[in-house]
């Protein structure tokens, strides 16, 4: 195990969207990005320096910016709408709506800053709701990518996909869980490590730590099993109904509000399935301040010691 997952430091998951989206624009002329005035951060500047004729900067406009990119997939491109997931979720969600997820349009939005790890930058900047509110998007397809690997992937996947879908974006370097030949489907879990006694679902940063609680969980002789939910919507059943039914405990962590996120998602299919006994890691009913990353991470309990406490908690419960 320990050898499989070293989980060394690589790039964001913002860097690596980045890259990808060069290589896109190399290959398919349809491609096309839009921008908000955060190029740099997002990441999508390279691919306007490349491509200046297929690069748009909308300026701190998002919910215009989503509105383009609503217009330009009607006319058959394939555009990718990015800023700060805060700022286009929660400035763009009417037009998201409306010009995306009712005409069902093949529009990419990228929210890059997600969660807390978003750091320094403070709460009015970090998105805790953004994988609620593309959820509640009727026709969207949501992804949450873990690390450079499954990023990079996920995104030559999304231009392939046809339409609208909302992709979550980290601005901390994370580290690398999959070797280059990890192959991908939207909609279907990766199952990172086999288990019996509980089951870790994750996604994005909460993916390695749930690596790590599962290493620490072994030595206690607790089998856990790690899955990485890289797509949030839709979800895959049947991975969630294997496990509640083979192990019979679920721990579920995120960066994201636990009111509203992967989460409850999950919780909704297990009760439809095969109930179990659950537990939660995420960010309770608040929001942060701002700090450094890991200050953040600490404080809010988003590391593998509570993710392999709340494993704990949950085998217990299922013994009695």
């Amino acid at each position: 195990m320990a050898a499989k997952y070293e989980l060394k430091l690589g790039p964001a998951t913002r860097e690596s969207f980045g890259k990808a989206l060069v290589a896109l624009g190399a290959a398919n002329n349809d491609v096309v990005v839009i921008d908000a005035d955060l190029s740099k951060s997002t990441y999508t500047a390279e691919f306007g320096k490349k491509f200046p004729d297929r690069f748009f900067e909308c300026g701190i406009a998002e919910a215009n910016m989503v509105a383009i990119g609503a217009g330009l997939a009607s006319s058959g491109k394939i555009p990718f709408v990015s800023s700060f997931s805060a700022f286009i979720i929660n400035k763009g969600f009417e037009q998201l709506r409306v010009t995306a997820a009712f005409p069902n349009v093949n529009v990419k939005a990228v929210g890059t800053h997600s969660g807390i790890s978003i750091g320094e930058d403070g709460p009015s900047q970090m998105s805790i709701e953004d994988l609620s509110l593309a959820c509640s998007l009727a026709g969207f397809t949501v992804l949450s990518p873990a690390d450079d690997v499954s990023m990079t992937k996920l995104i030559h996947l999304a231009a392939a996909h046809f339409g609208p879908m909302f992709i979550r974006a980290g601005r901390a370097k994370c580290a690398v869980i999959y070797s280059s030949d990890q192959e991908f489907e939207i909609g279907k879990a990766v199952e990172l490590l086999p288990g019996t006694d509980v089951t870790l679902i994750a996604t994005g940063l909460l993916v390695a730590e749930s690596i790590k609680a599962a290493e620490t969980l072994a030595g206690e002789g607790i089998s856990a099993r790690v899955i990485d939910f890289h797509t949030i919507k839709p979800l895959d059943r049947d991975a969630i109904a294997k496990a509640a039914s083979e192990t019979g405990a679920i721990v579920v962590s995120e960066e994201h509000l636990v009111d509203c996120g992967l989460g409850v998602r999950v919780a909704q299919v297990v009760a439809e399935t095969h109930p179990a006994v659950m537990e939660f890691i995420g960010i309770h009913n608040t929001y942060a301040e701002s700090g450094s990353p890991d200050e953040l991470l600490d404080k809010y309990g988003l590391r593998a010691a509570q993710v392999a406490e709340a494993a704990r908690k949950a085998v217990a419960r299922k013994k009695k």
